[in-house]
């Protein structure tokens, strides 16, 4: 970037406006692909374009976003698909962002370096497969699986998942196969527990467990946080995005256990189990998911510890106050959220999948898919269907509904408010000097 200057024209060169955009656009795309939030996104690239010597300005959508330097005619239009969560590369991103602003790295080498970030390996097959059998019967212990042979199941089922969920990303293709295969081998996990005479509720577990590893937090995080930023269009393609994954979720079970000779049990969650196993069995699922997203080793003690908090919180509420399961996500959630919030900026992690690793015990994966089962039950029995399923059907899906809305505010509402003072205290400061608002 040795464009030219004179007195009287201080901006780059047309030539060096080209590699700003390309450098910039770069940064946001590789941000955006792996979890980061929009509004992170957006300040990033922001402060890269400053201390590469243009004010940019970020225009995102689903598919792309286009990257145009103020007061000027140059602009660039890059393809960005963010389907994926990847901690370590937007770890690196931010390390190089921040090295340019601090005039540590070169203009010259902000290309090369932003090539290697994207090139960031995944986390191992063996952790990756481990930590999701871990972290499913974490969750199948959470809701009420204590019985060895179901917890085996989990494990097996989840571990098995994982491999083929891993083995079908390296062969690439349509995003939706993985959750559906995997969901599949669950429900064919289930149909032999019930071979083996399992009660109806361990068997309801050993089905929902493995899958519940598979639900979409992070993106549904931040299509919320899209929605409250009055970002429409962005925020719904996220939701839709993470919606059908949901839905290639369901088919998968209910097909597994179809192709099986079984049906998904009725009847909802075991006992709750005492606080000590509780708080334990969701560290273990902040794990899980950390290692899902690439956290690297030194950053899960942060998620984890939060996550056993929140979790020994919410037990608490619906235990001992005897708060429903929506107001208890609610608080446990504000927990995280405020705990969070200013960790991870200093950390250069991405809020969405960092705050879902805390809470992931809380999501409503067990309701949303029981709502589906019994929606399978109701187009099976016709008119003939008992009163019953319907009223679990609008029963299940009303709490996950619930649930979900108030872990979205309770995560948000600390970011925005955090968000909002830092955007007034960076308004304050000099140019140049990063400041790493969410």
């Amino acid at each position: 970037m040795n464009g030219a200057k004179s007195s009287l024209a201080p901006h780059p060169s047309p030539l060096a406006h080209e590699a700003i955009l390309d450098c910039v656009a770069l940064a946001a795309v590789l941000l955006l692909d792996h979890g980061q939030t929009t509004e992170q996104t957006i300040l990033t690239a922001e402060r890269l374009g400053r201390a590469l010597g243009a004010p940019v300005r970020i225009l995102p959508y689903w598919g792309g976003l286009v990257v145009e330097i103020e007061r000027t005619l140059g602009a660039e239009i890059a393809v960005s698909k963010p389907l994926g969560v990847d901690m370590r590369t937007v770890l690196a991103v931010m390390t190089i962002v921040d090295q340019v602003c601090d005039g540590a790295l070169p203009a010259e080498a902000v290309r090369p370096a932003l090539l290697a970030a994207g090139q960031t390996p995944p986390v191992s097959t063996t952790r990756f497969v481990v930590f999701a059998a871990v972290g499913a019967a974490a969750l199948g212990v959470i809701f009420g699986a204590l019985d060895p042979t179901a917890l085996l199941l989990i494990a097996t089922s989840a571990g098995v998942g994982a491999l083929v969920r891993r083995s079908l990303a390296r062969l690439g293709g349509n995003p939706f196969v993985q959750p559906l295969s995997a969901a599949l081998i669950a429900g064919a996990v289930a149909a032999g527990a019930a071979r083996l005479g399992l009660p109806d509720a361990q068997i309801l577990l050993v089905a929902l467990s493995p899958c519940m590893v598979l639900v979409p937090g992070p993106h549904i995080l931040n299509g919320a946080i899209d929605l409250a930023r009055s970002r429409i269009p962005l925020g719904l393609a996220r939701l839709a995005y993470a919606g059908l994954i949901v839905l290639m979720i369901c088919v998968g079970l209910l097909v597994g256990l179809a192709v099986g000779g079984a049906a998904l049990p009725s009847g909802g969650a075991s006992a709750s189990i005492p606080l000590w196993a509780d708080v334990i069995a969701a560290g273990c699922a902040v794990a899980a998911f950390g290692s899902f997203f690439s956290m690297p080793w030194r950053l899960l003690p942060l998620p984890i510890a939060v996550g056993m908090v929140a979790h020994a919180a919410r037990w608490g509420l619906i235990a001992l106050a005897g708060a429903n399961v929506a107001l208890a996500a609610l608080v446990a959630c504000l927990v995280v959220g405020v705990i969070v919030t200013p960790a991870v900026d200093r950390l250069r992690l991405p809020f969405a999948a960092a705050g879902f690793s805390a809470v992931v015990s809380m999501m409503p994966g067990f309701f949303l898919f029981h709502a589906a089962g019994g929606l399978a039950e109701l187009v099976s029995a016709g008119p003939n269907a008992p009163t019953s399923v319907l009223n679990g059907i609008v029963t299940n899906g009303v709490t996950a509904f619930l649930i979900i809305l108030a872990m979205t505010i309770g995560l948000i509402l600390p970011r925005m408010l955090f968000e909002h003072v830092l955007a007034a205290y960076a308004r304050r400061r000099p140019h140049g000097h990063g400041f790493n608002s969410p």
